[in-house]
């Protein structure tokens, strides 16, 4: 997915596999993980959606911090107005997850279809989505 400005750029915002669907409206995760990497104490982060009764599809960013002893309730809330000052309110994680490690390749790609199976079990939409991606 991208666009094209009015000189002509081309600008990659995401793929389309990994975009979320929150009550109608598109999300590019890569935008709000290239807020939240900002912050200090964030090492790595991967943004996904995950089942949500009401919308479809929440906003969730699962985090690796750069101390892993930080992780906690005041963390995740803190990094939610870090996005907040930056983003839209519905491109801003609704909840925050904290993990050790990422799961990577060795070339360091990033593997999102492993993070959102653990979250999409169980839910028939999940299921297709990742098929697609």
């Amino acid at each position: 997915m991208g666009y094209v400005d009015d000189e002509g750029y081309l600008y990659l915002t995401d793929r389309q596999a990994l975009m979320i669907i929150s009550g109608g409206v598109n999300i590019y995760p890569q935008e709000t993980e290239d807020v939240l990497i900002g912050h200090p104490a964030v090492l790595d982060v991967a943004v996904i959606g995950v089942p949500d009764e009401e919308m479809g599809e929440a906003v969730k960013a699962v985090v690796q911090l750069v101390d892993p002893d930080a992780a906690t309730a005041a963390l995740a809330e803190e990094l939610q107005t870090y996005c907040h000052r930056e983003l839209a309110t519905y491109k801003c994680p609704r909840s925050i997850d904290f993990v050790d490690a990422l799961p990577r390749d060795p070339n360091g790609k990033l593997y999102k279809r492993h993070i959102r199976e653990e979250y999409w079990q169980g839910h028939a939409a999940g299921r297709t989505r990742l098929v697609q991606g």
